[in-house]
């Protein structure tokens, strides 16, 4: 062991750093002939031959050296992803060393860096510490982040799909290649969920399933499209951040709000304008003058009598079945859901609207004597309302939500009494991140964590053939809390020894680091509470 006496980003106490890797830390290759190695950098155990990658494509023997091929990624304040680039540890360490112009794009005590999981590797088989577990400081406080790659088997995509078409009747089975790989959960005012993956998807199923099924998720995770169909429902082409496209056609919005909302939110633009308005919605569709908005503007009685299930006044359910039309009706003809008008409250002359919830369908009928409802041009002030509808609808997208549990043995790489670090997380006292992306812990046992991919760097996402999701995740904290919870101190390094050297388990092979800028959006994930709090 050797001591390093403290510069910035180091403790106040004295951090012993290996010169050479503990007993335990054994290279995490072994030869097993002249042009082989064994890889046990998750229970495949891939025996590589040399120029060749293992099963996952993310190890590979390099002149009987086992190497990890893709970067770590670092992230930096200030570094758009447009200037992202790669850079040896090994050069990148050299420059820093000579003070080159090159070092900028590295600097060793910037608290304005953060090593992220993407890249760095795992701790199967478990015994191991975490590869990176970084001291930094940050406003004068001493911070340490526990940085690792998770292979999670239970894990699962919650993918939100903005739209008013019908996908699919919940619980039925989402599909890829004629392999369940999910299923329709519950939709969401103006938004359709959809859980994919999962642990039973995984492994439980034949080979194929949980090969697809992990393709799948790897695809979404890394922001790429998958094509997917519902049993008894739509076919979809989803992907992160854009458009859903339902049966061959792309989305434009999400709705407003319901049927009832929407008349609430426009009944004072409509008065005035029509005698009656109705807007079509496969959940709740509103009826303006029997509405309490209707009410309150002191509209008249128009008559109407709707098919459907009436709930509350001008609120009503079930007027026709689910599909791709008006209001993610099956409807083609709004007036299908119009039973007729009393003939004591109707009166000739009568101006009904008959709208969606996104503005996207609207249609403007005129009563003629026999009370029958004619279509006519809509009026140029009419159109603006129905126009400010749509403005009021955000554009359709496609979110893709990564849930995994953080739990079992990807814990000891942090701590080697486990339970601590979960308990330090539901204290606050831990920033859980996903590639440097902010990640919410769900409440109750165990470390649940969910990330939108979209704040997460490129490529964040790998696999192993297990099959099972290879995840970044990242554990950052005062320096003294990690020593309260047992943390591997004899572990924790410099930035400068990150950069220059590697995970801590490094056998001397090249190995790069990719530095980009924080994804848009995401908060810098050093200096957040609770650790500054």
């Amino acid at each position: 062991m050797t001591e390093h006496t403290k510069t910035d980003g180091l403790p106040d106490m004295n951090v012993q750093t290996p010169a050479v890797a503990p007993d335990r830390a054994v290279l995490r290759n072994a030869k097993v002939s002249e042009v082989k190695i064994a890889c046990n950098a998750c229970p495949v155990l891939c025996q590589i031959s040399e120029g060749r990658s293992g099963a996952c494509d993310r190890y590979a023997n390099q002149a009987g050296i086992l190497v990890r091929v893709d970067p770590v990624v670092f992230l930096q304040k200030g570094l758009t992803q447009a200037a992202s680039e790669p850079v040896n540890f090994v050069s990148a360490a050299s420059s820093l060393k000579a003070g080159h112009a090159s070092a900028q794009r590295s600097p060793l005590l910037d608290q304005n860096v953060f090593v992220t999981g993407v890249g760095a590797s795992t701790t199967y088989p478990d015994y191991k510490p975490a590869p990176f577990i970084v001291a930094s400081k940050v406003s004068g406080v001493d911070l340490v982040t526990v940085v690792t790659e998770g292979i999670f088997s239970y894990c699962s995509l919650k993918v939100k799909i903005d739209t008013d078409r019908y996908l699919g009747p919940e619980q039925a089975h989402v599909r890829v290649k004629g392999e369940v790989i999910g299923h329709v959960t519950t939709a969401e005012y103006g938004s359709q969920m959809l859980s994919l993956g999962g642990v039973h998807h995984l492994t439980g199923g034949s080979k194929k399933e949980g090969r697809v099924t992990m393709e799948a998720m790897l695809a979404l995770g890394n922001k790429g499209s998958v094509e997917l169909s519902i049993d008894g429902g739509a076919q979809l082409v989803v992907q992160a951040g854009q458009a859903p496209i339902v049966n061959g056609v792309t989305e434009r919005r999400m709705r407003v709000g319901c049927g009832s909302a929407t008349i609430g939110i426009f009944a004072l633009q409509f008065s005035g304008l029509a005698d009656e308005v109705v807007v079509v919605d496969d959940h709740i569709t509103g009826v303006l003058t029997e509405h309490q908005a209707g009410k309150c503007l002191d509209m008249r009685a128009s008559g109407i009598v709707m098919r459907g299930r009436r709930s509350t006044p001008g609120r009503y359910f079930q007027v026709a079945n689910p599909g791709t039309g008006w209001g993610g009706t099956d409807l083609a003809d709004p007036l299908a859901i119009i039973e007729g008008w009393d003939e004591k409250v109707a009166w000739p002359g009568l101006r009904l609207l008959m709208t969606s919830t996104t503005g996207e369908h609207a249609s403007w009928y005129v009563l003629d004597d026999q009370l029958r409802p004619v279509e006519a041009v809509i009026p140029a002030k009419v159109q603006e309302v129905v126009d400010r509808i749509g403005e009021n609808c955000e554009p359709s997208l496609t979110s893709v939500m990564f849930l995994a549990g953080a739990g079992g043995s990807l814990r000891a790489g942090v701590t080697e009494n486990p339970v601590l670090l979960t308990q330090a997380i539901k204290k606050s006292l831990v920033n859980v991140t996903c590639g440097g992306a902010p990640a919410y812990v769900w409440p109750g046992g165990g470390i649940t964590v969910m990330v939108d991919v979209m704040r997460m760097p490129d490529n964040s996402f790998g696999t192993v053939p297990t099959p099972a999701i290879v995840a970044p995740i990242e554990f950052s904290m005062k320096l003294s809390d990690y020593q309260r919870l047992g943390g591997h101190m004899d572990y924790v390094r410099t930035l400068e020894q990150s950069v220059g050297q590697g995970a801590w388990h490094h056998d001397g092979a090249p190995q790069a680091v990719k530095w980009i800028g924080p994804v848009e959006a995401s908060p810098w994930p050093l200096g957040q509470p609770p650790m500054l709090g």
